[in-house]
């Protein structure tokens, strides 16, 4: 068994990440810590792991994590940065769910998050965690920096085009609708019931801080740098994820189908669905998985591709364990072979 811990298990990705965790045959949950709920049970806070764990949060002690094979952090930006030099410097592996370690330039993650790197030396080291272009990087990696959500969903879809040189890289466009956890459990009044019931709205249409890191990842794939237009929403629903993807064909539509099947036929949570098909966000409710189809409308050389995630667990959690088993030599899907919730 291995043992990992938990830095910031109070949200809705961390309560996430300890359920799956729960369910993994090779994993010890060894601590779970809280500044803010230390000494509550942690079953208590979530009644839905009632009989699995019998943990309480504690305070952060960076002596009792470092007993850990791996440490998730699943807390806000800029805290990670602070503790994680002196857990890489005492052997224990870390994957960080925030945004601490996902820009590879200080400047730029100080423009987009409004404070100074704590520890910008580390980034080159950082490995961006998305398993379907870095699966090599992550296994031999101490510090993986998990991706966002939102860019999971837009990456996935756009890779097999940037990867194969089929579209004009300066003319990117993601269409991309969140439900309501993506925006976290703390208490804020544009997230209550009764603001998001009943209406559906754009925001950061002028610039969201996931935009930088999906340009830096199709960057790094289509060996330039890409122009994207990315405008995110907000849906009066609790988890998923549907990115539409637009982007001007250089060649031929028809191929697109196979180079898509092709490019993802051995990534276990990657679907390539049949052409035409619309993916739906509570066929991926509870999993790991990615679904993506193709479209293209009449006269148009425009490629449309839906991309549909959990943000909280292929966006969030989820991925954070697939990066684990792959930072520790377990199976890679290990843990994340539930299905979908339906209704």
């Amino acid at each position: 068994m291995v043992k990992v811990g938990i830095v910031g298990g109070t949200g809705y990705t961390g309560v996430e990440l300890i359920r799956l965790l729960i369910a993994h045959p090779q994993v010890e949950i060894s601590v779970i810590t809280s500044r803010g709920e230390a000494g509550t049970k942690v079953a208590d806070m979530f009644p839905n792991l009632r009989g699995h764990l019998d943990l309480a949060f504690t305070e952060p002690d960076t002596d009792v994590l470092a007993e850990c094979d791996l440490v998730f952090f699943a807390t806000p930006n800029g805290v990670a940065m602070k503790v994680v030099p002196e857990l890489l410097s005492r052997g224990t592996k870390v994957v960080d769910l925030a945004a601490d370690f996902r820009l590879s330039d200080a400047a730029v993650w100080q423009h987009w998050y409004g404070q100074e790197h704590a520890c910008p030396e580390i980034l080159a080291e950082a490995v961006y965690g998305l398993p379907e272009i870095n699966r090599d990087k992550i296994r031999s990696a101490r510090l993986v920096a998990n991706p966002g959500c939102y860019p999971t969903a837009v990456q996935l879809g756009f890779i097999p085009l940037l990867k194969n040189d089929l579209v004009d890289t300066s003319r990117l466009i993601a269409d991309a609708k969140s439900g309501v956890s993506g925006a976290g459990r703390q208490a804020k009044v544009g997230t209550l019931s009764c603001e998001v019931s009943e209406s559906f709205k754009a925001y950061g249409a002028s610039g969201h801080r996931h935009l930088p890191e999906i340009k830096q990842g199709l960057g790094l794939v289509a060996g330039n740098e890409v122009g994207l237009t990315f405008v995110p929403h907000l849906l009066p629903m609790i988890r998923g994820i549907e990115a539409t993807l637009y982007a001007e064909l250089k060649g031929d539509f028809a191929e697109l189908q196979n180079i898509f099947e092709e490019h993802y036929r051995s990534e276990p949570f990657v679907d390539v669905m049949p052409l035409r098909e619309h993916p739906e966000t509570r066929t991926v409710r509870g999993t790991n998985l990615c679904r993506i189809a193709l479209h293209q409308q009449p006269d148009s050389n425009t490629v449309i591709v839906l991309s549909v995630i959990d943000n909280l667990v292929k966006g969030a959690a989820g991925q954070a364990v697939q990066n684990m088993n792959l930072m520790l030599g377990l199976e890679e899907t290990a843990g994340l072979k539930q299905m979908a919730l339906l209704p």
